[in-house]
């Protein structure tokens, strides 16, 4: 099993690396969360991938909504940074560690997905350091407790890899009660203004759980989204397992942190 533990490759730079700091730095980010209640179950999330002195009081506003919820598992689908490679990896057998404990990877239901999709293939070598899927573990561990999840990288954003891998994953889930959250940053490196307006063209599909809208903006270039596939994949299967509506809950970038505009 030891094996199939894949170890932190984030912690103490992307955030903290001891547990007690780690636990207190979420729970402030949640206790800064300005409540504002939503009808219906939450089904799927786009959260950021960043590390968590820029992005964590964005990621705050959707986990703290599933707090003390039931899963019986979570997918989480994120995009490959530092190695190409085509179709989609599953880590499959073991789990992730954080400073806050190893979150167990649902063994049967990654099986699964790849089962039914020529697209998805265990390949443990290319999640060992990719932040996108893991940034997301500790605020899981202090919304759910304990969780089994689904890791799920892209190395193709393609519609048709898209479009496969939502389907399978609704093909794979069946009557379960699962959590999709989609790992995404949105543009990098433009001034403040820029940015703003750049995004906000995403957000505005966002909002609207148009993915189709989103991923043809995101193709025709109009926009930037690192992880614009697995928020594509995130809110294409959400409308299929019965999401209707969706709600923007916060959008910040890094100049609204350092102040560097």
């Amino acid at each position: 099993m030891e094996s199939n533990i894949r170890k932190s490759s984030i912690a103490g730079s992307w955030y903290p690396n001891s547990p007690k700091v780690l636990q207190a730095n979420i729970a402030d980010f949640f206790r800064q969360v300005l409540d504002d209640p939503i009808e219906g179950r939450v089904m799927g999330m786009v959260a950021p991938h960043a590390g968590y002195v820029y992005s964590g009081q964005v990621a705050a506003y959707a986990y703290k909504l599933i707090q003390g919820q039931v899963f019986d598992a979570v997918i989480v689908i994120g995009p490959s940074h530092r190695i190409p490679f085509a179709g989609v990896s599953v880590y499959n057998r073991g789990g992730y560690e954080t400073p806050l404990g190893t979150v167990a990877v649902d063994s049967r239901l990654a099986d699964g997905i790849m089962a039914k999709s020529g697209i998805v293939s265990a390949n443990a070598h290319v999640h060992m350091q990719e932040h996108s899927i893991e940034i997301q573990l500790p605020f899981l561990q202090a919304a759910l407790g304990d969780f089994s999840f689904v890791p799920l990288l892209m190395g193709s954003q393609d519609r048709r890899t898209c479009e496969g891998l939502a389907e399978v994953i609704i093909s794979a889930v069946g009557e379960k009660k699962v959590l999709l959250v989609g790992s995404s940053d949105l543009s990098h490196f433009h001034s403040y203004d820029e940015a703003v307006k750049l995004d906000s063209l995403a957000l505005a599909y966002l909002d609207k759980l148009d993915p189709d809208g989103f991923l043809k903006d995101l193709e025709k270039q109009k926009f930037e989204a690192c992880g614009g596939g697995p928020a594509v994949v995130a809110m294409m299967a959400a409308k299929r397992l019965g999401a209707g509506r969706s709600k923007l809950l916060k959008y910040a970038n890094s100049g609204d942190v350092t102040g560097d505009h």
